[in-house]
């Protein structure tokens, strides 16, 4: 049985593993899944269960992406089953990204993937981590909307995985998948960016829970 498939069940039972909701069952009263937006990401931990358990849970869901793709990186040694090193490592990451978006533990529901996806894509490219984190804090600084910022990256990072990681086909398309995947989890925040009615981000203060819609 090839190295590979062993990682990537790994990878999916690591990223189904809810960590926002783990840190605020420990240490809050906030559930997140009933509050803000309901949603288990670091965004909505943030406004709802303060800074520094929506730092934590940012943290975790990227390491969640990043640990299965540095894993198979040292130890998915050359070709398996007709498939590249290149294949496995993506779908390693891959495996990951769905766990968080469709968390076994959940019954199959989950985060929308920016920050799982960003662990997945550092290991793999961190100069385009790094030019999309400047297109992120540059939207958000101008127009105050995280989630505007999360789907101009995850619809535009594609572009720069096929141009710095020309050498493998295989993370073009797992970038091309997790984009589709968090454009459709991103639907009612394109409809309120659309209908004006979207929350911004407010700097200097928390905004109230009730309100949040991130």
């Amino acid at each position: 049985m090839p190295t590979g498939i062993f990682i990537a069940l790994f990878g999916y039972l690591l990223g189904s593993v809810p960590t926002g909701l783990i840190l605020t069952k420990l240490f809050s009263k906030v559930d997140p899944r009933k509050i803000g937006s309901k949603n288990i990401g670091a965004t909505n931990i943030f406004r709802t269960a303060g800074e520094l358990l929506g730092i934590l849970t940012l943290v975790g869901d990227v390491l969640k992406g990043m640990i299965p793709t540095v894993i198979a990186m040292y130890w998915v040694l050359g070709d398996q089953w007709g498939l590249s090193h290149h294949t496995w490592i993506a779908i390693a990451g891959l495996s990951a990204f769905l766990g968080h978006v469709f968390s076994i533990f959940l019954g199959f529901r989950g985060g929308k993937g920016v920050a799982t996806a960003l662990g997945v894509y550092l290991p793999i490219s961190t100069i385009s981590v790094l030019i999309e984190c400047l297109v992120f804090l540059g939207i958000v600084w101008k127009w105050r909307f995280i989630s505007l910022g999360s789907i101009a990256c995850a619809t535009t990072i594609p572009i720069l995985i096929a141009f710095f990681r020309s050498d493998s086909q295989a993370y073009f398309i797992i970038s091309v998948i997790m984009a589709g995947v968090m454009l459709y989890r991103h639907q009612s925040n394109i409809s309120r960016l659309l209908q004006g009615t979207e929350s911004k981000w407010k700097r200097g203060r928390k905004q109230e829970a009730e309100s949040t819609k991130q």
